[in-house]
């Protein structure tokens, strides 16, 4: 699946002043260009999105999957990275950037929305209430409709608990267990050690789980 801005509707047709090719230069220098000059260079931006439209489809789908709008989730994050790329401070971090811009997008548009209804599945065992080891993924063999009630609450519930998590440890878990990065690459996106990473993502698991425990025990 992929998306196009409409730069005549959203930010400006582009008319670059000088031709520059763009196809074949690197992300870092892209993103450089797009910094340097007084305004964004439109032909580096514009060809940093072909490049990335896709990697920036696939954060949101496995955030939302079922959402209907996610072409204009799109198009707003590409607007938030037009509107801050000049305060990327490290070019070669690019990627993970746009990841978490993504990411926060999500979740700022979650807490406007009543109900969300689509799943998230967890790989990482926790522990139920008397200390057997579980899985969150959630039988899928024709539930009942009580049971897909069920199932639709407790995803929202855990949506909700994972908004509610300190923006550090919220960032790690979805880096991890939504977009299945490894624990190298969220300590590259994030800056921070791999101790460090691993320590927030397992306080995170922690934290859902206490959170979801009157959940889990009914189920």
């Amino acid at each position: 699946m992929s998306y196009s801005l409409s730069w005549s509707n959203s930010i400006g047709v582009y008319a670059p002043s000088n031709p520059v090719s763009v196809d074949k230069l690197p992300i870092v220098e892209l993103v450089q260009m797009c910094q340097t000059e007084a305004q964004t260079n439109r032909s580096a931006f514009a060809e940093l999105m072909r490049r990335n439209q896709s990697y920036v489809d696939q954060v949101l789908y496995k955030l939302a999957p079922d959402w209907q709008d996610r072409a204009d989730l799109a198009q707003e994050v590409w607007l938030r990275v037009y509107r801050n790329i000049k305060r990327l401070q490290e070019p070669e971090k690019f990627r993970g950037w746009l990841s978490r811009i993504a990411t926060n997008l999500f979740y700022d548009e979650l807490r406007k929305r009543k109900r969300v209804g689509s799943s998230v599945s967890l790989d990482a065992p926790f522990m139920s209430g008397d200390g057997d080891e579980m899985s969150w993924d959630l039988p899928s063999a024709a539930p009942s409709p009580i049971e897909n009630m069920s199932t639709q609450e407790f995803y929202e519930e855990l949506r909700r608990a994972i908004q509610d998590l300190p923006s550090s440890f919220r960032e790690t878990i979805v880096l991890r267990e939504i977009q299945g990065l490894s624990y190298e690459e969220i300590s590259e996106i994030t800056g921070v050690s791999l101790g460090t990473v691993k320590s927030r993502i397992a306080r995170a698991r922690l934290k859902l789980q206490a959170q979801l425990q009157p959940y889990l025990s009914n189920m």
